[in-house]
């Protein structure tokens, strides 16, 4: 291929979909819908499921949690207006709050993982503007690093296992930080992804995507991988909103 042939094809894959970031979206949500019908059958139904528990159903959970943030930072490079991108997030994390409010089946929903997305989103479209967005390997490694080092904050420790230190009291003393990762001694939520740590796991996220545009992924990325993942993943907000209620019917929670 010639330098302007290899151009030109380079420049029509830069202006076509990513699948294999759907796929891996619609993968997310997948095993998300799984790990909540796992949830409503042990926590709500009452199930008997031994296997559900710790460390099975923390690494389950993180593998989820984690992808989101990591795909939706990659999405900055590819998205035409963040800003816009970062409202609608905070739009649907309004309404999960209000509709699991008014159903009470379980805790309310506040500062969850749609909310994360919506303020990592905002903040990310805050640092574009001022040239300040990570990119590189070197800073995805290094906010990685951070992002584990600060996944204890909001049990009140900072560090890895028998390296850690205690964050100061003082700073959980109300709930009105519990939104940024210092939950005060009254918050509660069903689903809690404060920004610290996880500005950092998006922010890693970030610096991936914007260097791989740059590179130009390989013509795979762009070919069809898998239709109902690559589906699912393109409406992954609506099926959010949507699983948990049909979880809740489904196993005779809702009624």
């Amino acid at each position: 291929m010639t330098r302007n042939a290899s151009a030109k094809h380079m420049a029509a894959q830069q202006g076509s979909r990513v699948h294999i970031f759907d796929a891996a979206r619609g993968f997310s949500v997948v095993s998300m819908v799984l790990f909540h019908y796992c949830y409503d059958l042990k926590f709500i139904s009452g199930v008997p499921l031994e296997w559900f528990a710790p460390p099975l159903q923390d690494i389950w959970r993180a593998s989820i949690s984690w992808a989101f943030l990591f795909i939706a930072g990659c999405m900055c490079a590819h998205s035409r207006g963040n800003l816009r991108r970062g409202g609608i997030y905070m739009a649907f994390a309004l309404l999960i709050f209000v509709v699991t409010t008014i159903a009470a089946v379980d805790v309310p929903i506040s500062f969850g993982i749609i909310f994360c997305m919506a303020a990592c989103t905002l903040l990310e479209w805050v640092l574009e503007k001022m040239r300040l967005s990570p990119n590189g390997y070197a800073a995805a490694v290094i906010l990685f690093v951070v992002f584990l080092l600060l996944l204890g904050v909001p049990q009140g420790r900072v560090g890895v296992a028998g390296l850690s230190v205690a964050v100061p009291r003082a700073l959980y003393g109300s709930d009105y930080l519990s939104w940024l990762g210092f939950p005060g001694p009254t918050f509660a939520s069903g689903d809690y992804y404060p920004l610290i740590p996880y500005f950092f796991m998006y922010l890693t996220g970030t610096a991936c995507g914007r260097h791989w545009k740059q590179l130009g992924y390989p013509t795979w990325a762009y070919g069809k991988i898998c239709r109902p993942l690559e589906f699912i993943g393109r409406h992954a907000l609506e099926v959010y909103v949507l699983h948990q209620p049909l979880l809740l019917l489904l196993t005779g929670n809702f009624l």
